[in-house]
């Protein structure tokens, strides 16, 4: 048995080993762990040959093993494995029955993964070589919490029938039969040991293969060769390893065929058996705790070619990984990866490398859930469970894939034509009613003939039961997605089906459609999540193309086994990524797992900890890359990183920087800063409004340049998509409620007063038809309103007389000068039997106070005052102003408030005459072409909403106090 050193190149090293031996270069068989790392050995074999043709020997992974791959003795007949598909769904349909007997009834969709789960425990068992049914009834103890207790249980349930069900069907499961056909070849060269070269990579002590290295072992050209084995390991460490450790599969391996440390020959021959430099240091840094002793020596040879990248963030990290790769081309003939389990992270330094112009091989694949089709499907499910709610319908509606019948440019057209017709604001009522009640309330049909071929293309979503079977949804969504991708020219069906991605997906559904004919009945809502777990573990792996390059290439931390580039970069090292959580899976927990020999959950750890132990040692330079913090958190540095600075710090000196560090935090900070000027705008005179509402005179006092952008660039805000039915709206139910009821100017001393009220703010509400879910909240306010007021006008009664008149809702129009024009609306107006005037305004929030009124930022009363004095609101009400008030209504705690403004006569009349003197003084300002359209001018004084920032370029020129506006 040899142990390859870490320091050596692993592929190239064996396949000049393999010819170093002579004979026929092509007899003989070489196993490795993966398919990607037998490919990558026929490569290291053309190398080894300086490019000249050979024929190679017979190579196979673990995975790939069948009857046809070894060399099997005739006669073998093994049942065929379950499909996976198949064996899934008969372990849902168990769960599902066993909750149900419990009375607790779990959703398909976390059945479905439960059952994977499920899958992935019998998996282990098998290769473990456990049986379950044996196992299981030793783990029920008193002592384990009543879930678990239920949940072993129901596990002695499955594995006693589970082999029946299997044998009913004539199947076994998979890594049964791997094992069976391991074992299988075993005794066959146990019998007739082959002549010619057998070679075994692995660091695998699952049973079947720990017997077959034995074997191996014993045959007369036959070698197991221990990759990323710790040459520098004292007995004393090997004694002490746990679970986590990067030795531990090998150590458990040597345990397994009865072979001892000392008995390990260090290979390849020309490669000292005492480590030096990088191998030397990781092994001590990576040291059993019980070894950390061995830390006190500080002779530890010079380490090289080891560098540190320290990032702010996630997105710092991807441009520096990103601009260490390309600077691995400027040295002709080098070659670098992205070793990294973070796709995330993956996606970003590709889309980074996209921008120098350089297409990486990815490996690794992307998510068939993330595919366009998959999204396209899934955005479709979601749609139809929302009963076709704004946000949900336009991420169907701008997909690429969507048309509708029609050109997929032309569809995307009436998709924006929708949203801004029908689907911005609060939500319509639900469907397609809902939302053509909206446009017809809106009084825009423009895009009802798109709305009705589109309700036509989502009719089988649409009339679908209350409980349907899930193969039947799933046709059901299949055939709207068709439907719907199809264009004036083109089926649905090509377009939704195509490329690598478009023909996975198509194969997967024809899959889940037989296999979900037996699973019971759902609700069409379920659809998304059952939709979202069966697309949660398939990956698309693109053929490498001629854009692909040659020497950049970005590898998950399996495809990077056994590999070696110039410069590897080692990303993701933070806790919970790199090294993923041990979980012991929802089955067992980690005593119950001990109890039946299960492999630990820590195992998982230990296999990424070798990885990264022996991609650090033969790669000759290494990059380990940790972000400060990811998704806006402190993040936690890998546990090797940690030890690795900590036994640095020992020596007083720590891992050097990578250049990359500084050159992404420089990629984008401009040789000089100019710094733009704050936007003053002078629109010519005859582009100036000459008539402002009350509100705009507010706006044009805080903020001159969002009337500019709205009354001259004429741009003005979208609702919020899919809003909320917020204040906003509850105060428009009180208006037209009260507006209603004070018309005709009632008796609101009557008995029925308060119930009459009620009954016009309940009709209001019902008119503005907010959502169900807000309605009996809001009903209770509007009673408690009701109730404040009659009795408040009741009080009123008692000091003064009955108005002569009232005045809802009034809009009016005042000339000011030749030129201009103020325009407002009063919510009520009252002329008193004494001829004085009295204006009040309703507030559902919290109504400005008098020192804001005073100051001229909340100018809406003291204008309203002075266009009643000129008879703005009607004859009627032209007159002295006796009092202006607030009445603030929420129906809350604190049901309602009045609150007159500037009571001492002297004061009001001084606050009206000094809005009347001003408004001319402003409208003349800006009147003047020299007069500029500033943004913000006072800081402090801001409107109730700005939706200029944005375009104001606020965040450029503002101070601190902006940097949260989100422009």
């Amino acid at each position: 048995m040899a142990a390859f050193s870490p320091e050596a190149a692993f592929l190239p090293a064996l396949a000049n080993a393999w010819l170093a031996t002579g004979g026929d270069s092509s007899e003989g068989l070489i196993i490795l762990p993966s398919r990607r790392s037998a490919r990558a050995l026929a490569g290291a074999f053309l190398q080894a040959n300086q490019g000249k043709s050979l024929l190679l020997p017979r190579i196979i992974a673990f995975g790939a093993i069948d009857e046809t791959a070894l060399t099997i003795a005739e006669g073998l007949t093994l049942p065929p494995a379950v499909p996976a598909m198949v064996r899934q769904t008969l372990l849902t349909k168990l769960i599902l029955a066993r909750q149900g007997a419990k009375g607790a009834p779990t959703k398909l969709a976390s059945a479905w993964t439960l059952a994977g789960d499920l899958a992935r425990l019998l998996d282990e068992a098998d290769a473990a070589e456990i049986d379950l049914k044996a196992t299981l009834p030793n783990l029920v103890s008193a002592e384990l919490a009543a879930h678990w207790q239920t949940t072993l249980a129901f596990l002695e349930i499955i594995t006693a029938n589970w082999p029946t069900i299997l044998g009913e069907m004539g199947v076994i499961n998979p890594v049964d039969r791997l094992r069976r056909l391991i074992d299988a070849q075993n005794a066959a060269w146990q019998a007739r040991p082959p002549a010619e070269k057998v070679w075994m990579v692995t660091r695998d002590a699952t049973p079947a293969l720990a017997r077959l290295a034995k074997t191996i072992v014993a045959l007369p050209q036959g070698a197991v060769i221990l990759p990323g084995y710790d040459t520098a390991m004292g007995e004393d460490a090997w004694d002490s390893v746990d679970d986590s450790h990067a030795q531990k599969s090998i150590d458990d391996l040597l345990t397994a065929i009865g072979a001892r440390h000392s008995e390990i020959e260090i290979w390849p021959p020309n490669i000292s058996a005492v480590p030096t430099g990088r191998a030397a240091f990781l092994s001590r840094a990576l040291l059993p705790a019980p070894s950390l002793g061995a830390w006190q020596d500080t002779n530890v040879a010079p380490i090289s070619g080891l560098f540190r990248l320290t990032t702010r963030d996630e997105h710092e990290e991807a441009t520096a990984i990103a601009m260490a790769l390309r600077d691995t081309l400027e040295h002709p003939g080098r070659s670098a990866a992205l070793i990294t389990p973070d796709r995330n992270l993956a996606l970003r330094v590709k889309a980074v490398l996209q921008r120098f112009g350089i297409e990486a091989d990815d490996s690794a694949g992307d998510a068939l859930a993330a595919s366009p089709p998959a999204v396209f499907l899934r955005l479709l499910a979601d749609a139809a469970a929302s009963e076709f709610s704004p946000v949900p319908l336009l991420a169907l509606l701008k997909h690429p894939l969507t048309a509708a019948g029609e050109p997929a440019a032309l569809c995307r057209e009436h998709a924006r034509l929708l949203e801004v017709a029908a689907l911005r604001g609060p939500r319509p009522p639900p469907g397609f009613v809902g939302i053509k009640y909206q446009l017809e309330k809106n009084k825009n049909t423009n895009v009802l003939d798109f709305l009705v071929r589109l309700e036509k293309c989502l009719a089988p979503l649409i009339g679908m039961p209350v409980a349907v079977n899930p193969a039947q949804a799933l046709i059901a969504l299949v055939t709207a997605a068709e439907d719907l991708a199809a264009t004036d020219s083109e089926l649905g069906a090509a377009r939704l089906w195509s490329g690598e991605a478009g023909t996975m997906l198509s194969d997967l559904m024809l899959e889940i459609l037989n296999a979900f004919e037996t699973l019971p009945d759902i609700v069409p809502a379920d659809v998304t999540s059952l939709l979202d777990a069966v697309l949660a573990g398939p990956v698309v792996r693109k053929p490498r193309t001629k854009d692909n390059h040659p020497r950049i290439a970005i590898w998950g931390v399996q495809e990077a086994s056994l590999q070696t580039v110039d410069v590897a970069v080692l990303a993701g090292l933070v806790e919970s990524v790199w090294p993923a959580p041990a979980e012991p899976g929802p089955w067992l927990n980690r005593p119950m797992r001990k109890a039946a020999r299960l492999p630990p959950a820590e195992k998982q750890i230990s296999q990424e900890a070798h990885e990264f132990f022996s991609l650090s040692c033969r790669c000759p330079v290494v990059i380990l890359s940790a972000p400060i913090r990811t998704q806006r958190a402190p993040a936690v540095p890998a546990r090797w990183i940690t030890r690795i600075d900590a036994l640095l710090a020992g020596r007083k000196t720590a891992l050097p920087p990578h250049p990359a560090q500084s050159w992404a935090t420089q990629l984008d900070v401009p040789l000089q800063r100019v710094m733009r000027p704050k936007p003053s705008p002078k629109p010519p005179v005859a582009s100036r409004p000459t008539e402002l509402s009350i509100s705009d005179i507010a706006t044009l006092m805080a903020d001159p340049y969002a009337i500019y952008a709205q009354k001259i660039l004429k741009l003005y805000p979208l609702d919020a998509l899919d809003g909320e039915t917020d204040a906003s709206q509850f105060g428009e139910i009180v208006h037209d409620g009260l507006a209603t009821f004070f018309e005709p100017n009632p008796d609101v001393t009557a008995s029925d007063a308060t119930e009459k009220l009620t009954l016009s703010l309940q009709t209001a509400m019902r008119n503005r038809r907010p959502r169900a879910a807000l309605q009996h909240w809001w009903d209770a306010r509007l009673q408690r309103i009701a109730g404040w007021i009659v009795e408040a006008e009741r009080q009123r009664r008692q000091t003064h007389q009955p108005p002569q008149e009232i005045g809802v809702e009034r809009a009016g129009t005042m000339k000011i000068g030749q030129k201009f024009a103020l325009k407002g609306r009063v919510d009520r107006i009252e002329q008193r039997a004494d001829g004085g005037i009295f204006i009040m305004d309703y507030k559902t929030g919290k109504p400005p106070s008098a020192k804001d009124v005073a100051a001229g930022s909340a100018p809406q009363l003291p204008l309203e005052a002075v266009m009643a004095q000129d008879g703005a609101f009607g004859a009627q009400f032209k007159g002295d102003i006796a009092e202006l008030a607030f009445w603030q209504l929420s129906g809350r705690h604190v049901v309602g408030n009045e609150k007159p403004l500037f009571e001492k006569s002297q004061s009001l009349s001084d606050i009206i005459q000094t809005a009347q003197d001003q408004l001319p003084v402003l409208f003349e300002k800006f009147s003047k072409p020299d007069t500029a359209y500033l943004a913000a001018p006072h800081p402090g004084r801001k409107t109730y909403d700005d939706p200029y920032l944005g375009i104001s370029r606020r965040r450029e020129w503002g101070g601190s106090e902006d940097s949260d506006d989100g422009a």
